[in-house]
């Protein structure tokens, strides 16, 4: 026992302590002087506040607003029909998962084909249409006048058509509609046939395209 210690006790004797060194400075140290990003950042709206940037800015804003308003971004792709094209849109979803009422009880099981035409119809036709085409406009207005159609334009100025018109204009902003029914060219329209819906796009006659 006691020849282990002694050997221990040797070992440790001849053991190396590890120390720290110092190594002394080696090149150039420079304090950090960077400014803080907000005060840099409050500096620049103060300035611009002073100089009457602001205000230029916000009156810029304001006016683009008002000019995307009055004429969204026209529809990429959509042009005049020429020949006339039709067909059948169906509708029906497929559940992809189990549909429950408030009481937890299972209405749509997952998997169930619906068609939505079986429960609520639709009440007006969709009359797509090229606002800056004046044509699409009276032929729109002598034909669908006197109904329910709603009027969606894929380019032009709504509410200059609404106040020259005295009928409400909507617009297919990003061309989600034309893109869901596979519309490609206007005049276009869309209605109820039984449990589907028929797609047409109708191109002008050219007594139609004649001034009004």
């Amino acid at each position: 026992m006691k020849a282990l210690l002694s050997s221990a006790a040797l070992c440790l004797a001849c053991s190396v302590p590890a120390a720290a060194r110092d190594y002394g400075q080696h090149g150039t140290l420079w304090p950090v002087i960077e400014p803080d990003l907000l005060t840099q950042i409050e500096a620049r709206l103060t300035h611009l506040e002073k100089s009457g940037d602001t205000a230029r800015l916000n009156e810029q804003l304001k006016q683009r607003t008002i000019a995307r308003v009055n004429r969204p971004e026209p529809v990429a792709g959509i042009t005049n029909a020429v020949t006339a094209r039709s067909w059948d849109f169906d509708p029906t979803i497929s559940a992809d998962r189990d549909i429950a009422d408030e009481k937890g009880r299972i209405i749509i099981a997952a998997g169930t084909r619906v068609n939505p035409l079986d429960t609520v119809r639709l009440r007006s036709s969709l009359v797509f249409l090229d606002g800056d085409d004046p044509a699409q406009i009276v032929w729109a207005s002598q034909r669908y006048g006197t109904t329910s159609a709603k009027f969606i334009l894929v380019r032009g100025a709504p509410l200059a058509l609404m106040k020259a018109r005295q009928r409400r204009f909507y617009f297919d902003q990003g061309g989600t509609l034309v893109k869901h029914f596979g519309i490609h060219t206007v005049p276009a329209v869309v209605e109820q046939q039984g449990r589907v819906l028929r797609v047409s796009e109708v191109p002008l006659k050219p007594r139609e395209r004649k001034p009004s």
